[in-house]
């Protein structure tokens, strides 16, 4: 069995996704944005469980065709009706404020705060998620049925934030494997109380990492936490060394929800990466989640840009913008649960299983059929419950390990489970029929 496999398997996986959502349940209240002392707490949370390399860009540092904006921070916000009380509570909601909002302490009339107010009519009782990151203004997100009902008269309004000269934080964790080459996966880190579209994709990385951590590996592995596009840019920007190591990778978001798995080809479209996802979803009966590179969606559209072009795909399980509570505070605790985490994170081991043990053989008795029987193979056989099923993929397996054909390739032609066509290879291999390559 392969180390990565044989590792997950020892260490069993119980509790992955009750330990996912506590990760999500402790990062939930804080208000996070693409800068600031929100992301760098929660980058602080994430180092306690694993060993992590934090940078810090200086704002003004020009990162490709964008500059590192001032550092944003917020420590209260609220509006009071013509009566004085309080309606909207930064306190009770991060949402309540449009992400980067300047400060601002005044009154307004009812008819001048309309023009800051930010709702969704199409779901009333939801606070929708708004930013302004690169265009100094301010507003604020409350529940359509709520603005709907605010009365005539003065309002006073305070945001009490600020945007100075500061940094951008981004953390990696580094596990080294046999190999120098790496394979890169990344989740964005900089949305504040949305568990499903942020917090997911984080939680599942840092247990990911917790495995492989403790697993004998082929190639090399390499965590980012960043904010969504300027805090990807910026990591390609500061690595275009690094990026020709860099074998295949995934972007993971939108881990948590009742959806089914999907992934999103690399521009590529037939990487390493490609062929081994499409491969565990075909396994899954989920074929058609497998969709086709687009430059619209998460931090594909970075990594998979002309001049960047890297075999990175999207891993998700609804995708972004295709369930109702994304970018709103119906995105919360209750959308997702302990049970599609570890789905997601056992579909991402699966993948990560082939991209490590895909492996050529060569068939050292290439003239017609190998004696099955007289090598003890088919007394083998006995021990599984479905022997045809074994007995057709080391036909398969014999037939096309000629030195250039991988399991990888093997499992495509065949349609047969990859960890099948592994088990016959190996079975061929002890009884001395295949040899791998490297």
């Amino acid at each position: 069995m392969h180390p990565l496999q044989a590792c997950v398997e020892k260490l069993g996986e119980d509790r992955s996704g009750d330990q996912m959502y506590q990760l999500i349940e402790r990062l939930f209240p804080i208000c996070r944005s693409i800068t600031g002392n929100g992301l760098r707490q929660s980058l602080d949370i994430v180092g306690e469980h694993l060993p992590l390399l934090r940078s810090e860009v200086a704002t003004g540092t020009p990162v490709f065709d964008w500059t590192i904006p001032k550092e944003w921070n917020i420590r209260d916000a609220w509006i009071k009706d013509p009566s004085g009380q309080k309606i909207v509570d930064f306190q009770q909601s991060n949402l309540h404020v449009v992400s980067y909002s300047v400060p601002v302490h005044g009154r307004f009339s009812l008819a001048e705060l309309k023009t800051r107010l930010h709702s969704d009519p199409a779901h009333p009782e939801w606070i929708p998620y708004r930013t302004s990151y690169y265009q100094e203004t301010w507003g604020f997100c409350l529940p359509h049925q709520q603005l709907q009902s605010l009365p005539e008269g003065e309002y006073e309004v305070c945001i009490d934030s600020e945007l100075t000269a500061g940094s951008l934080s981004y953390a990696e964790c580094l596990i080294p494997g046999a190999s120098q080459d790496e394979v890169l996966l990344f989740a964005h880190i900089c949305h504040p109380s949305l568990c499903n579209d942020n917090l997911s994709g984080v939680a599942l990385l840092v247990e990911l990492g917790k495995y492989l951590r403790q697993c004998q590996l082929k190639w090399s592995y390499r965590l980012v936490f960043a904010p969504a596009t300027i805090g990807s840019i910026t990591w390609l920007s500061r690595n275009e060394k690094l990026l020709p190591q860099i074998r295949g990778g995934l972007i993971v978001s939108v881990a948590g929800d009742a959806g089914p798995v999907t992934y999103k080809r690399s521009r590529r479209g037939n990487a390493q990466i490609d062929r081994a996802s499409a491969c565990m979803l075909a396994e899954r009966g989920q074929q058609e989640r497998v969709l086709d590179f687009s430059p619209w969606g998460y931090d594909e559209r970075q990594f998979c840009s002309p001049g960047i072009n890297l075999p990175m795909g999207r891993f998700t399980r609804s995708p972004n913008g295709a369930y109702p509570e994304y970018h709103s505070s119906a995105d919360n605790l209750g959308l997702v649960r302990p049970e599609h985490l570890q789905d997601s994170l056992h579909t991402v081991l699966d993948i990560l299983h082939v991209m490590e043990s895909d492996t050529r053989y060569q068939n050292l008795f290439p003239k017609g059929e190998p004696q099955l029987g007289r090598r003890g193979l088919y007394q083998m056989m006995g021990g599984f419950t479905n022997i045809g099923e074994l007995q057709h993929a080391l036909l398969w397996v014999l037939n096309y390990s000629d030195g250039e054909h991988s399991l990888l390739d093997i499992a495509e032609k065949s349609h047969m489970p990859y960890r099948l066509l592994q088990q016959a290879a190996g079975l061929s291999a002890d009884a001395q029929l295949l040899a791998p390559l490297p």
